[in-house]
């Protein structure tokens, strides 16, 4: 039996194609080992971000594959078609990181009554989350549409609940403005949701294209929305934090010289726009810096005891998810050239914000 493989060429992520790997016999599995069939995962800008940090951030290893190559990581559905594992039964349905690919053997470990973990030794040194798998069969908010939405913004979500969490407990940094780029991306726009909903003492601006303006406006969570070529036209005598998910030098530049000492927090968080020059000279305000997410996780952890993170991101995405319906539009798309296809508009910029695509390779 043989997986379905989708990989790229690390060093130019245009380049991709599809290959066969081999998997172990069902009846021949290892203690303790799952064989799970992927049948249906999100793509999203922020997979593509997976893989411009493919290296510097151990995405890479999650999923090995030939030399040179990676297979880029997706948030998605697998159902276990054999199970080496006595707690674990054949026709469960999981939840969470997987290959683009059709199978998946997964060394169970930690296995509770919710979830479990991949043991495996090539998936260890990277942060939890990125290892562990929700047992969701008849769990109704994982099922159909609100599936869906959690494979497309569940992840995105958490790390626009992260970020909010942490410019609130920092006081904003004394900004009265908080600048988001790339306003029509998913993960800002769940973030200008919580800001708008529950910070009312800062304002929330929508950094955009001319292109995106109108779907940004729709969202309802802006208050106010500027296109990139006039952000110079914004007040410069105003404390303002600038959340950067673009990750365009010349953007962030821009911003920074033009509100000086006025920028209190300027943080890194995507690379929508992939054009980050590596030598960026010093810039005024202040200092950019990456916002790395499970730094803050690990903190709340300890801070807010067993269960208090998914206790309290249960409530902001039951905030957060009847919006969507009017925000969102999913395409499904099955096969190997619907998949080749949006990764490829994906990667170029050709994907309208209001589209959601769910894929697969399994036929």
């Amino acid at each position: 039996m043989k997986s379905r493989d989708f990989i790229v060429t690390r060093d130019d992520l245009q380049q991709c194609k599809f290959i066969q790997t081999q998997l172990p016999d069902a009846a021949e599995l290892p203690a303790e080992t799952l064989l799970v069939k992927i049948d249906r995962f999100a793509f999203t800008a922020n997979n593509i971000t997976y893989a411009v940090l493919g290296d510097e951030l151990k995405y890479w290893q999650l999923f090995p594959a030939p030399e040179n190559f990676g297979n880029i990581p997706v948030w998605g559905f697998g159902e276990v078609i054999a199970s080496a594992h006595p707690a674990v039964a054949e026709g469960e349905r999981l939840f969470g990181y997987f290959p683009m690919a059709t199978h998946l053997v997964i060394e169970a470990a930690d296995v509770r009554k919710r979830g479990l973990r991949d043991g495996a030794a090539h998936r260890q040194g990277v942060a939890p989350v990125y290892n562990a798998y929700a047992r969701v069969s008849g769990d109704p908010a994982f099922a159909g549409r609100q599936g869906d939405y959690q494979a497309l913004l569940r992840p995105l979500f958490m790390l626009s609940f992260l970020v909010d969490d942490f410019l609130a407990e920092n006081a904003f940094f004394d900004a009265r403005r908080v600048m988001l780029s790339s306003a029509s991306s998913k993960t800002a726009f769940g973030l200008a949701h919580l800001l708008h909903t529950l910070r009312k003492e800062v304002r929330v601006i929508g950094l955009t294209s001319a292109s995106n303006v109108d779907f940004v406006r729709s969202l309802g969570c802006y208050d106010e929305v500027v296109t990139y070529d006039a952000v110079t036209s914004l007040p410069s005598d105003v404390p303002v934090a600038f959340v950067d998910m673009a990750g365009n030098s010349e953007l962030r530049a821009t911003l920074h010289r033009h509100f000086g000492d006025r920028i209190k927090y300027s943080g890194r968080i995507g690379l929508t726009h992939r054009s980050s020059s590596p030598d960026e000279p010093q810039l005024p305000g202040a200092k950019p810096s990456w916002f790395f997410a499970p730094d803050l996780i690990r903190k709340r952890a300890r801070e807010w005891g067993p269960g208090g993170i998914d206790t309290r991101f249960g409530a902001a995405w039951s905030g957060f998810a009847p919006m969507l319906d009017r925000w969102l539009n999913v395409i499904e798309g099955r096969g190997e050239e619907a998949v080749k296809q949006v990764y490829l508009d994906t990667l170029n910029g050709r994907v309208l914000p209001e589209q959601g695509h769910i894929l697969s390779l399994t036929t």
